[in-house]
């Protein structure tokens, strides 16, 4: 008898995947492997470093390869091997799946694209037809971070909720089962996992109004194994499992009538020694907690981390990084699981830096919280009490009565954006940032005590009039200038829990990182560049300019003895969109030319063309509107275009930036707008959010602001 089946199975597992190995280099010259993934490969994962099997590379998602082929000693000779235009101007966002000479990767509006990995050639495409007018839900871009691959079939989500399995090897779909309420604005941007056979996909849309869960999908059939909701529902209508009859307990008003949020729109590990499944929850909805919960209470499992039995779906622990989470600081960030000395013996750790600015290390059997340090100067709260696992927040992180200027921002100081952990250096590299909120109280709830507005748009429950007015008078009071959003990346010292070092980027909105055993470091940048650091001090070893701004995180594999790195380059998401300073974003200077980009030693392709961008703002027409319709267009706009289209009218580069809108786009201003005569493009329609003459306010306040601006640069010219 074998007195230890588990590793038995392993052991037996690793020889079935070091067979498979020796056929790699076939699959990838016919491009048509067939993804016999499982969980055994994917627990295997070291012993086939020349694939990338799951969103993480491993079910811990370390983000860390142990290919050497290119290293810290020769990374300066890397070169272009080949790109693929995806014919794109929105965000990508996703982690490209290898597996055999097959990349498999995913692009704006859910579109797949399977991939020969050694040349680039397209193989298949698949367009799952998102109705474009989806769009208006999705807060962040019309993104996609991947797919998973398992016995031979694709997974993946698309923005309007639905799940989608195509057979590998042709990409023709094998079924789609709908996740969703559709009369409710779910949307889903993240990538599926699967684990024992069930796919395990969530949803986003908590600044919607939506109730937050993530389900479970038998991989074969498509049928729905579990479901577990983050926040409760009308206790009224009974609780769907046990944990959110106890959660009821930690809210307060008629919460359930906001939605509540709780979004599962990214973050997934697992451990299979533990057999456990971790899952980062997102924010409230309405952001604001009194108002979404004005009698006080933690509000679970609002921006949490659930450990959770992946057959059942069962609840084992759960740590509440923000308890009644104010300010959109979601725990939806990425999870690394990982084996760390801590008090003089090795721990298996959970590893997250969420938005709200503090690293948290815990053990993952138990949920004991080990550490909570600030990896960036957070404002809203002093310290986490490491007895009480609770943080300890500062009078500046209450805005229920006046407005407050806090660190971080709703974009956090973490955002989705992978972070990636190396074992030789034991370092946890971090894409940071330090953007300024401005959190107003909402006016409604300050005058009558309770919350009306339930149009199911754009809604996090503060005053967007304040909020406008209150970047007007910082710009009167700085000279015209806001704070610079700053963006960084972080080598963390998770034991030492300490930067060790760090880096300042141009952008503040940067890329997801990739780390490999050849003391490499990779990230692309919101300025255009993609780069390769060394792994233990952050000296730079190699760049090239893109001229496409990164937001995607890399990945590495080999194909025929040679090492490829790979990174989907498009820039986008809610910092591309709606944040940051456009002088750094070179998508405000350049065409948002979407590509996938892989590099190799010694290659010679050349990097794509892309061209350049008008900076003038055009002189816009003639408007007879009365102040006070501009200062309403003003309002209008801040509600319901802000989030696309920039504060200030000034946009990233992304979406178009209103103030260059030519003549013929303001004769039709109000067919866009109002009547959604281009939703078909991505632009929806606001006739159910906004008047006719709504319309035309906010068309005053464009001109104006092209006004303002056009004055400001012939100004400076003199």
């Amino acid at each position: 008898m074998n007195p230890n089946p588990t590793r038995h199975r392993l052991l037996a597992a690793s020889f079935v995947v070091l067979s498979m190995c020796s056929t790699g280099s076939v699959l990838a010259r016919s491009g048509g492997g067939a993804a016999t993934v499982d969980g055994a490969r994917i627990i295997a994962a070291d012993s086939e470093p020349q694939n990338w099997l799951a969103h993480g590379r491993t079910y811990g998602e370390q983000r860390y390869s142990p290919l050497t082929r290119i290293n810290e000693g020769n990374v300066e000779k890397l070169g272009l091997a080949w790109s693929y235009a995806t014919g794109t101007t929105r965000g990508l966002q996703a982690s490209p799946i290898v597996v055999d000479g097959t990349m498999y990767t995913t692009g704006v509006w859910s579109v797949v694209w399977a991939l020969d990995a050694k040349t680039g050639k397209e193989l298949w495409k698949y367009d799952p037809e998102v109705p474009r007018a989806w769009g208006r839900y999705a807060c962040c871009d019309a993104v996609n971070r991947g797919v998973a691959v398992w016995k031979g079939v694709v997974y993946f989500a698309t923005l309007d909720g639905r799940l989608v399995a195509l057979d590998a090897k042709t990409g023709k779909k094998r079924w789609e089962v709908n996740t969703i309420d559709r009369s409710k604005p779910y949307t889903i941007t993240g990538a599926p996992r699967v684990v024992k056979g069930k796919v395990l996909v969530g949803n986003g849309g908590g600044e919607y109004g939506v109730r937050g869960y993530f389900s479970a999908y038998d991989a074969e059939s498509g049928k729905l194994a579990w479901r577990f909701y983050t926040v409760p529902g009308n206790p009224k209508d009974g609780f769907e499992h046990p944990e959110l009859e106890r959660a009821a307990k930690t809210w307060s008003g008629e919460w359930w009538v906001g939605g509540g949020g709780g979004t599962v729109w990214d973050s997934m590990a697992y451990d299979p020694e533990l057999d456990t499944l971790y899952v980062g929850t997102g924010n409230g909805s309405p952001w604001a907690r009194n108002v979404r919960s004005p009698g006080g209470g933690d509000n679970l499992y609002l921006s949490s981390i659930l450990a959770l039995d992946p057959d059942t779906g069962r609840l084992k622990w759960h740590y509440q990084t923000t308890p009644a989470d104010n300010w959109d600081y979601t725990a939806t960030q990425h999870i690394i699981l990982a084996e760390l000395p801590i008090g003089g013996k090795t721990r298996k750790v959970l590893m997250q830096a969420p938005k709200n600015g503090f690293f948290y290390v815990l053990d993952r059997e138990t949920g004991e919280l080990l550490s909570a340090d600030k990896y960036i100067p957070a404002t809203w709260a002093s310290h986490v009490d490491l007895k009480t696992g609770r943080p300890v927040e500062t009078p500046d992180a209450d805005y229920s009565k006046e407005t407050k200027l806090i660190i971080p921002a709703a974009f956090g100081g973490h955002n989705w954006h992978p972070m990636a952990f190396n074992p030789k250096t034991g370092l946890v590299y971090i894409p940071a940032m330090q953007p300024m909120g401005i959190y107003p109280p909402s006016e409604e709830f300050k005058k009558t005590g309770q919350y009306t507005r339930r149009d199911m748009f754009w809604n996090p429950g503060i005053d967007w009039n304040t909020y406008t007015d209150t970047i007007y008078s910082l710009l009167a009071q700085l000279g015209g200038e806001l704070p610079k959003d700053r963006g960084y990346l972080k080598a963390w010292d998770p034991v030492q829990k300490k930067t060790v070092w760090e880096i300042e980027h141009p952008a503040f909105w940067n890329g997801g990182l990739l780390t490999t055993a050849g003391n490499l470091l990779f990230q692309g940048t919101g300025d255009g560049r993609f780069v390769a650091y060394a792994a233990d001090s952050g000296k730079t070893l190699w760049a090239v300019p893109t001229m496409i701004g990164i937001i995607a995180p890399p990945v590495t594999y080999e194909v025929d003895g040679e090492q490829y790195v790979a990174v989907m380059a498009g820039y986008g998401g809610a910092g591309g969109v709606t944040g940051g300073d456009a002088r750094t974003m070179i998508s405000a200077r350049y065409l948002n030319d979407g590509h996938v980009l892989a590099f190799k030693l010694g290659g010679t392709a050349a990097m794509p063309r892309i061209a350049g961008k008008n900076a003038s703002i055009p002189e816009p027409p003639k408007s007879a509107a009365t102040a006070a319709q501009v200062e309403n267009g003003k309002y209008k706009y801040g509600s319901t275009c802000m989030v696309c289209h920039g504060a200030l009218v000034v946009s990233g580069g992304v979406v178009p930036d209103l103030r260059m809108l030519p003549a013929e786009k303001h004769a039709l201003f109000k067919e866009i707008v109002y009547d959604g005569v281009i939703h078909g493009a991505g632009m929806p329609r606001l006739g159910d959010l906004l008047t006719e003459q709504d319309v035309r306010d906010i068309q005053a306040y464009v001109i104006s602001r092209a006004n303002e601006d056009r004055a400001a640069a012939a100004a400076a010219r003199n």
